[in-house]
């Protein structure tokens, strides 16, 4: 009778948690980084460039050192998930406050930077339509 012996790597590498996420171990770490919000593909490459670490490992073979070195790096480095957001908000908030143009636009959910409300951004107007000739009508009403 042959005895199996538990692959105790299985449970060595666990999944890389930073900023409150859990990376995704299947992923390439160069495509897994960016799933950080305030992370992209850029940023990633050039953090993994400045580690040393290959950005082709899988992030379930990243060694525990390598995932304490990334943690650390980025977390005192980047403003990144929570704290980004928090920074997002409060600026928008300051914005809508001091009742600027941009912060007018935010409160009536419209585009803020530049673009013509014509044709796009139906969907916040509520799909109104202004124009003479675009009701349309059914096909089976008499006119």
């Amino acid at each position: 009778m042959e005895i199996e012996i538990w692959n105790l790597e299985i449970y060595k590498n666990m999944a890389i948690r930073i900023s409150g996420y859990t990376l995704p171990n299947e992923k390439r770490i160069e495509a897994g980084l960016p799933y950080i919000y305030g992370i992209g593909l850029a940023r990633a490459q050039k953090i993994l460039a400045q580690l040393g670490i290959n950005p082709d490992t899988r992030i379930k073979n990243v060694s525990d050192a390598d995932a304490n070195r990334l943690r650390e790096y980025i977390e005192k480095n980047f403003k990144v998930e929570g704290e980004l957001k928090r920074e997002v908000l409060t600026n928008i908030k300051r914005l809508k406050e001091i009742k600027c143009f941009r912060g007018i636009r935010h409160q009536r959910g419209l585009p803020v930077r530049g673009q013509k409300t014509k044709n796009n951004s139906r969907t916040v107007r509520g799909n109104v339509r202004r124009t003479m000739g675009s009701g349309r009508k059914s096909a089976n009403q008499k006119t």
